[in-house]
């Protein structure tokens, strides 16, 4: 039976839910505009500190930094990474470094709101951020993060680095499948290919991966397709789906052969759950790959800020090592770089925060008709 659509809450209304929280803070006492008020008249304690140590490199950077971070002794961070992630990240840098982490660890929309409302109350909660590029492009553009400059930060690619924030890790959308379902060699080898009647039924969309949409979206326009084939070939796709909530969840179903193929999970997902003996594989990935970046930003009135660029500088050098051993794709790529060769192509997150509810509705219409499915 067709299901009702998923309730969803693109960027641009959580930010305006946090925005009415802070006004409504504001009322009973709090200024929300101390922090900008401060901002205006000159650079934050933090950012002086930022500015002093970015013009550092190498050892002296680093011991300079590990002897300000051990006297402040302490990095509230904020995180929307999973929580064996953020246990591993935490584990490490607390081994090495005599600084202890207050971790909050929420989903990116949480995250977002809980800094937003922190900040309409005069509150510096967290000294460092690492989330997704949405959250972290909307506490740019309030003016929230600060400057970060250092070789790590070079090391970047260009499609991770952005104003106020920096890239650590990308989220690869890519087709996946269950290899008890699809023999090898009748896997999706284009994105085109999802669109066939032979998937009728047998394939999975995720609710709220309007990002990937509008982006593969982009990127067939510039490929010289018309709106009219694009559409079709979504409304192909859309054609009996199984609409699942959570790439996790998603993930799960694939593994249990719930359907035989998914349009777009993280291919970490699907890393981990084959490394585990589950009948599923993404490879050789479908191009070209379509990336959301997710990374870190310093706050700009961070109570610990030696600690917060201290993380900053770790999470984009041992800290890379981390991740990849999370099954994560890392910002900087390693010597044996699985992705060689592979187009990749950005999230492109102004569109997605200046128009994502546009194009939020527009996939929500695509994925109206399918099926909810969920975890058992």
């Amino acid at each position: 039976m067709n299901a009702r659509p998923f309730p969803r809450r693109p960027l641009a209304r959580a930010l305006a839910a946090a925005v009415v929280v802070i006004i409504s803070v504001a009322g009973c006492g709090g200024s929300p505009t101390a922090s900008n008020k401060q901002a205006d008249s000159g650079p934050t304690a933090a950012e002086k500190l930022y500015a002093e140590i970015g013009a550092l490199s190498g050892k002296e950077r680093r011991d300079k930094l590990v002897q300000l971070a051990e006297k402040e002794g302490t990095l509230d961070l904020y995180t929307s990474m999973t929580s064996d992630v953020a246990d591993a990240v935490e584990a490490a840098f607390t081994d090495e470094f005599k600084v202890d982490v207050n971790v909050y660890r929420a989903g990116s929309e949480t995250v977002l709101q809980r800094i937003l409302q922190e900040h309409g109350a005069s509150f510096q909660g967290n000294d460092v951020v690492e989330t997704n590029a949405n959250e972290l492009f909307a506490l740019n553009t309030e003016k929230l993060l600060a400057t970060y400059t250092g070789k790590q930060r070079d090391a970047v690619p260009e499609a991770g680095r952005f104003d106020g924030w920096t890239a650590t890790r990308f989220n690869l959308f890519a087709p996946s499948w269950n290899t008890k379902l699809v023999p090898a060699g009748q896997q999706p080898k284009t994105w085109e290919e999802l669109a066939d009647p032979k998937w009728d039924g047998k394939l999975s969309l995720e609710v709220g991966d309007y990002d990937w949409y509008l982006t593969l979206y982009g990127y067939w326009k510039q490929q010289g397709k018309s709106d009219q084939e694009i559409d079709k070939i979504f409304t192909g796709m859309a054609k009996g789906a199984k609409i699942a909530k959570g790439h996790t969840v998603q993930g799960e179903l694939l593994s249990a052969g719930q359907f035989s193929v998914v349009a777009s999970n993280y291919s970490y997902i699907v890393e981990r759950a084959k490394a585990k003996g589950a009948p599923v594989d993404y490879l050789p990935f479908v191009q070209p790959v379509i990336a959301r970046p997710n990374g870190f930003g310093l706050m700009k009135n961070a109570k610990h800020p030696a600690a917060a660029m201290l993380f900053a500088d770790w999470l984009l050098e041992e800290g890379q090592k981390v991740l990849i051993e999370n099954g994560l794709t890392p910002a900087i790529a390693p010597d044996n770089d699985p992705l060689k060769g592979v187009q990749i192509i950005p999230i492109d997150v102004k569109t997605l925060i200046e128009h994502g509810d546009e194009w939020s509705k527009k996939y929500n219409a695509v994925v109206a008709g399918g099926e909810k499915v969920e975890s058992k």
